[in-house]
């Protein structure tokens, strides 16, 4: 099947101009560009009378599970927002099941319209603080590679462990090094000396940037740097320098993690290119940085511009400054035609899940005690959240145990903790969280970065206890629970990540959620459930809650709740 687009505005990724000229497209490649191709060179003719042209978009770095859509579901998300492809770290369920919850990505996201590209984990668990429900070494994901999809090895989040030789973590770089395949990284703040180990182990890349002075230090000596704007991490403000000459070159869009109400309610990576150019900046910049730079640096061979030999990821959009993505050609095929998207076959899932995968909660139920703190002191150290970010503060408090076992409201102080939910070994962590907001009421979710452990925040030791039993009774998912009652729910049966809903029903549940979250008071500014699944991951800087505690992310060991 031969397919010309005539008369179009050609972004031209290579030359950073518009070329008003025609693109021939057989088959699932872009085999023609140029005036001299007419009607009589296709079988279908499509006049787009000076529309813009663009190659599809590539999210440089996901998380699909981090969307709570299985792959599919996401492709029927994101198509209509031009991303027709994402480069996916899988280490969300691989923490929770390890080689068959890689596998379970990889089947699941077979032959669908949505290009899905794998980074195999590296950090499974992210670190020694972490209980995950697997443990993967180098040898564990070998065969992997074979796989046509696979890419590289995924975001090293174990930076230490890179700095001072850690044995086990340079043995999975060197491994995909060998194959002449790029390891992406994940150093926030790292700089100077530290960072240029980390680097010479042959981390190509960084999404952890936080400020321009950051980013452009790992980008003169040499790495990729992703500007990410997702629902929790919005650091695009910050880096609006990096889509200035030079340094765009080397950067890429991506959204890390981005739940479906804001991917329907404000787009993908689309909304990305959007804010930049609604900030300044060029289009035909950010356009690039959403195409050929994520594709040159995964080494994704034949994608990212439209160009002859290219796949036929293509976007006709209405107008170039809003974006206003009419058309998506995903492999040469129309999968949406203005602004509606095809139907498309899915893979069975009763095929392809493990009863690994669906079956990820091994623990007792919880007490009100479990949730009680013995007072040693009345100063404590206290997790502060920072809208906007995943980065926390670390506070020392003082906390008065005489009233709520710690608990005070009126300065927004509650309770946190992370129980261990994989292989029942009864390991929790217990602690205070400031920022969240809280009156009357819980959060709790299976979703808690990276090794997923039920997490619960609460204003009460009742409400945490309801929140976190029902979670564990659905098989997983996100709650709000007040005066003992679950006011929202969101059912994430796969890994206790994922459900198997439409991305319109999860988007529905979401901003059920968040509309409960504030009725219970949860600030304005953040996104409780983001929010709350990062304040458990011990590679974020500062201070972060595990099973075993709390840990100072950049001392990289355990520090004791009590400050006294």
């Amino acid at each position: 099947m031969k397919t010309l687009l005539k008369n179009a505005k050609v972004v031209n990724v290579f030359t950073e101009s518009i070329d008003l000229t025609n693109v021939l497209i057989e088959d699932d490649r872009i085999t023609g560009i140029g005036t001299y191709y007419t009607d009589a060179d296709a079988d279908v003719v499509e006049d787009l009378g000076g529309k813009y042209v663009c190659p599809g978009f590539i999210d440089g770095h996901i998380h699909i599970e981090s969307t709570m859509m299985v792959p599919h579901a996401l492709a029927e998300a994101v198509l209509p927002h031009g991303t027709t492809a994402v480069v996916t770290d899988p280490h969300e369920i691989a923490n929770v099941c390890g080689v068959d919850g890689i596998k379970y990505m990889l089947e699941m996201s077979e032959n669908i319209p949505l290009r899905v590209f794998v980074m195999i984990p590296s950090c499974v668990p992210a670190t020694c603080f972490d209980e995950a429900g697997a443990v993967l070494e180098a040898e564990d994901v070998e065969d992997l590679y074979k796989e046509e999809r696979v890419l590289g090895l995924a975001e090293m989040m174990n930076y230490p462990g890179v700095i001072y030789n850690d044995a086990p973590t340079l043995d999975k770089i060197n491994a995909c090094t060998a194959k002449n395949k790029p390891v992406d990284g994940h150093a926030p703040l790292l700089s100077g000396k530290d960072l240029d180990k980390y680097i010479s182990a042959g981390i190509n890349s960084d999404h952890e940037c936080s400020n321009a002075e950051e980013a452009i230090e790992k980008l003169s000596k040499g790495q990729w740097i992703m500007v990410r704007q997702g629902s929790a991490a919005k650091n695009l403000e910050k880096l609006l320098p990096l889509f200035e000459n030079p340094y765009y070159q080397r950067c890429i869009l991506a959204t890390d993690d981005r739940n479906p109400a804001d991917i329907i309610a404000e787009g993908h990576i689309d909304n990305i290119v959007r804010l930049a150019i609604k900030e300044g900046k060029s289009p035909i910049r950010a356009i690039k940085m959403a195409t050929i730079n994520p594709a040159v640096c995964f080494g994704i061979r034949r994608m990212g511009a439209i160009a002859c030999g290219y796949k036929a990821d293509i976007l006709v959009l209405n107008d170039l400054e809003s974006i206003d993505i009419r058309d998506v050609y995903s492999n040469g095929v129309k999968v949406v035609d203005n602004k509606n998207l095809s139907e498309f076959s899915v893979p069975k899932a009763e095929d392809i899940i493990t009863g690994s995968v669906m079956n990820s909660f091994h623990m007792p139920d919880l007490k009100e005690e479990d949730f009680y703190i013995e007072p040693k002191g009345s100063k404590c150290r206290v997790i502060e959240v920072i809208p906007g970010e995943i980065l926390t503060n670390e506070l020392v408090i003082d906390i008065d145990f005489n009233k709520d076992n710690g608990i005070d409201t009126d300065n927004d102080i509650c309770k946190l903790a992370v129980i261990e939910r994989h292989k029942n070994t009864g390991h929790k962590g217990v602690g205070f969280i400031k920022g969240i907001g809280i009156k009357n009421g819980a959060l709790a979710g299976s979703v808690s970065h990276d090794s997923h452990n039920l997490i619960v925040i609460g204003s009460n030791a009742a409400d945490m206890v309801t929140a976190a039993n029902y979670i564990k009774k659905i098989g997983g998912g996100l709650c709000v629970v007040s005066e003992g009652k679950v006011i929202s729910e969101v059912r994430l049966p796969v890994a206790g990540l994922m459900s198997t809903e439409s991305a319109e029903r999860i988007a529905e549940a979401n901003v059920a959620l968040r509309e409960s979250a504030e009725k219970i008071g949860v600030n304005e500014g953040i996104e409780p459930f983001m929010n709350m699944a990062f304040v458990s991951l011990p590679v974020i800087p500062v201070l972060k809650m595990t099973t075993k505690g709390l840990v100072n992310v950049n001392d990289f060991k355990l520090v004791d709740l009590f400050a006294d």
